[in-house]
């Protein structure tokens, strides 16, 4: 094996010897000490062999005084592989270019990963850091880190940290939201808890100031519930903050129409590809025809971040964008269908109506009118109706 290993180094050399007397090719080889191996005969006046590239040079001197054709059938080895090589100038060059074009571009800085952040938006952490002149294409090592972290921490109250490390073609952005403190709500301030909607009050409780109606009571939107102003035991009077919380019975009518067509999308199957690369912000379309087939369709694009090893980012981007075209057809739709969608509608409308509290009772019923189907849902529902309101000045 290693014997094999030095052979390609060297490099090999296949002939081929046809002559009316082959054994005097092999009479010189061994007169002359000229390695060979792997002889087969083709013929009684013909055979092929291997052997080394400096015997190769050697041997083709010595059939000069023989009657002999030899021709080389195939090179093996470093020293062929080299030569082929030296004659591409436009591959190495190529090649050279890459390689300068890749160092060139990890120095700029290409990708953004962004951690940490859940109310506060990438793109609004993303202009923010465009501002202070980090972006795509910004030089890597012009990234002065403190400094940009005090000025985006001065721009964005809602941050209290930020750091921006540089990887590569990367930045990678922690964050950390602040957590506001909570409003402190002076007790000294009067009020009165009012009801938020029509009710019947199931329970009363509250916390400052004097209850003004008692469970079973049949109240009215605005009406006053807990009073902030209370008599003390000398006739005069105290201003509280009439907080507390009051639960009563409410009753919800909601309705929905819902047409008895759908539209069902089909796809024609006529599916077009189109491809593209992105070096930084440059896109390159590996397309000709920007024309969409059909007037309908589904977009899907995926994109392929290209990375090295060791998840360095580099600036390119292969980009696949996937047109599927569709057509509308009209059907009908189940009744079934029609209340089942309607009663997602109607649930979702009654909780946001809702306050604190649960419902108790619900009953859905439904007519068809023309093409359309009215879905009505009808709930009793046990909620908090107490709304805090200051007193008038």
């Amino acid at each position: 094996m290693m014997k094999r290993i030095v052979n390609l180094l060297k490099g090999e050399v296949t002939g081929r010897v046809e002559s009316g007397f082959p054994e005097r090719v092999l009479n010189l080889c061994a007169e002359y000490a000229v390695a060979f191996w792997d002889i087969r005969w083709e013929s009684p006046v013909a055979f092929t062999f291997t052997t080394t590239r400096r015997d190769w040079k050697r041997l083709r001197k010595l059939t000069k005084r023989i009657d002999c054709d030899m021709t080389a059938v195939s090179w093996k080895g470093t020293p062929f592989f080299l030569g082929r090589m030296r004659r591409r100038v436009a591959l190495w060059g190529s090649l050279a270019a890459g390689v300068l074009l890749l160092f060139y571009s990890s120095l700029f800085i290409w990708d953004f990963e962004i951690e940490g952040n859940k109310t506060v938006s990438d793109q609004a952490i993303l202009r923010a850091l465009e501002k202070q002149g980090v972006g795509f294409g910004t030089y890597s090592y012009a990234v002065n880190s403190a400094v940009l972290r005090n000025n985006i921490l001065l721009e964005m109250p809602e941050l209290s940290y930020i750091a921006v490390n540089v990887r590569g073609c990367r930045a990678y952005v922690q964050v950390r939201e602040r957590v506001f403190a909570p409003e402190i709500v002076s007790r000294r301030d009067p009020g009165n808890t009012v009801a938020a909607k029509d009710a019947l009050v199931t329970a009363i409780q509250p916390w400052d100031g004097e209850k003004q109606v008692l469970p079973g009571t049949t109240v009215r939107e605005g009406q006053l519930l807990i009073s902030g102003v209370v008599q003390n035991d000398f006739g005069g009077v105290r201003y509280l903050r009439g907080m507390g919380k009051v639960y009563g019975r409410t009753w919800y009518t909601l309705q929905c129409r819902v047409p008895l067509t759908k539209q069902v999308k089909t796809y024609t199957g006529d599916e077009k590809v189109r491809r593209a690369v992105l070096i930084g912000k440059k896109r390159i379309n590996f397309y000709f025809s920007s024309s969409i087939p059909g007037d309908t369709y589904d977009k899907i694009v995926t994109q392929d971040k290209w990375t090295l090893p060791g998840d360095v980012a580099l600036p390119v981007t292969m980009v696949t964008e996937r047109l599927r075209p569709y057509t509308l057809t009209e059907r009908e739709r189940a009744q079934e269908e029609a209340v089942i969608l309607a009663e997602k509608v109607l649930s979702a409308r009654l909780e946001d109506a809702m306050e604190e509290g649960e419902v108790l009772d619900r009953d859905v019923t439904w007519q068809t009118e023309g093409d359309t189907l009215l879905v009505t849902l009808s709930a009793e529902c046990l909620e908090q109706i107490g709304r805090f309101v200051d007193a008038p000045e």
